[in-house]
């Protein structure tokens, strides 16, 4: 009796705790948010170990080094098991009053059976491989800007990548400034907005950090 009354208890607390997220951050449901917390080389990419098609959205940050001018490339991978699959990629900045103004990232699908290079690239593609780069507009150019609810911030619009993919194998995201300014972006992966139990409790734990703009690394 006492380990049913238990069962109840607890089956409770997670249906509450579920109601309290949806009521508080309606907007969890777009994306899992993630946060940056190392730099995700080509060593040690960020690795997407669920489908895909999960919409997520990592708080990244690409640093600059002016004085090795050296750019800074944040990788992320995902590997495709069942053929065809939709893949929906994207990079979003925050305005932070202006201050990102400039500051418009460029990112790379790069995997098998895509098509060879036509221009130079920051980064070595593995043997085998192609690439599509996805440019955003050259620095100063005024950009979409859209209100994000879930961050409790606006975002200026970058590009997107939203077509179906047909060779099975590893693929890679890279993200990189071509102009070398850095700063803070969102890298967007997938678009199925699903939300398994512990992506609930890391939504929970890392919204109240982007809404204070603790994800920024803004002076």
């Amino acid at each position: 009796m006492k380990l049913d009354k238990l069962m109840r208890r607890s089956i409770e607390l997670f249906v509450a705790l579920i109601c309290t997220c949806l009521f508080l951050f309606p907007s969890v449901l777009a994306h899992v948010p993630y946060l940056e917390r190392r730099d995700f080389s080509v060593q040690q990419p960020f690795t997407v170990r669920k489908s895909i098609t999960q919409s997520i959205a990592v708080y990244s940050w690409l640093e600059t080094d002016w004085v090795n001018s050296s750019t800074d490339i944040d990788v992320y991978s995902f590997t495709i098991k069942d053929q065809p699959l939709r893949i929906f990629l994207e990079v979003i900045v925050p305005v932070c009053n202006g201050f990102y103004a400039n500051f418009t990232p460029w990112f790379a699908l790069v995997g098998p059976g895509l098509p060879p290079p036509n221009q130079t690239l920051p980064f070595d593609l593995p043997p085998g491989y192609g690439v599509i780069v996805k440019q955003d507009v050259s620095p100063g150019t005024p950009r979409e800007e859209f209100y994000e609810p879930f961050g409790g911030k606006s975002y200026y619009q970058g590009p997107r990548f939203d077509e179906t993919l047909y060779m099975w194998g590893t693929y890679y995201v890279y993200y990189w400034d071509p102009y070398q300014k850095g700063g803070d972006y969102v890298a967007v992966l997938g678009y199925k907005e699903q939300f398994p139990l512990l992506d609930i409790f890391r939504a929970l734990f890392n919204t109240p950090l982007i809404r204070r703009d603790l994800e920024l690394h803004l002076p």
